[in-house]
């Protein structure tokens, strides 16, 4: 709503904003949120750590890839002859091995120099058979 004042020969508008009622509100505002503040407990981050770990698995399988592609499956049992194995029956081989232990963990090792469309394709292929715990084995730079 446009005041206006006539003064004089003519009417003419003020062209001025009121700023006691913006005044008003954001001094409310300041009120409401200098109460809230205080009532506002920061939430607790529980982070794992490295310690927690109850053991290390019993039995876990590995799987590498080699440079040429070629991939081969090993054992904490058989760690001294890795089975050589098609990308295709990868899945079914680890299902053969876990046996009624289902939770045993899968660590794919890949050579730097692997595609990584064939480390995501063993990964495809151990998660759509069920296969829940699978991990990549990496080297830390020192």
């Amino acid at each position: 709503m446009v005041a206006t004042v006539s003064r004089g020969r003519g009417r003419r508008t003020i062209n001025e904003i009121n700023m006691v009622p913006f005044i008003d509100v954001m001094l409310v505002l300041l009120i409401i949120f200098m109460v809230t503040a205080p009532l506002i407990s920061p939430s607790v981050i529980d982070l794992p750590s490295i310690g927690k770990a109850n053991k290390a698995p019993d039995q876990v399988i590995k799987i590498n890839i080699e440079k040429t592609g070629s991939l081969t499956l090993e054992t904490a049992k058989d760690s001294t002859k890795p089975t050589s194995i098609a990308v295709s029956k990868v899945a079914d081989a680890v299902k053969k091995i876990q046996g009624n232990k289902t939770d045993a963990p899968v660590v794919i090792s890949a050579d730097k120099s692997v595609k990584y469309e064939t480390v995501v394709e063993v990964m495809d292929k151990l998660q759509r058979a069920g296969i829940q715990r699978v991990g990549l084995s990496v080297q830390i730079k020192q």
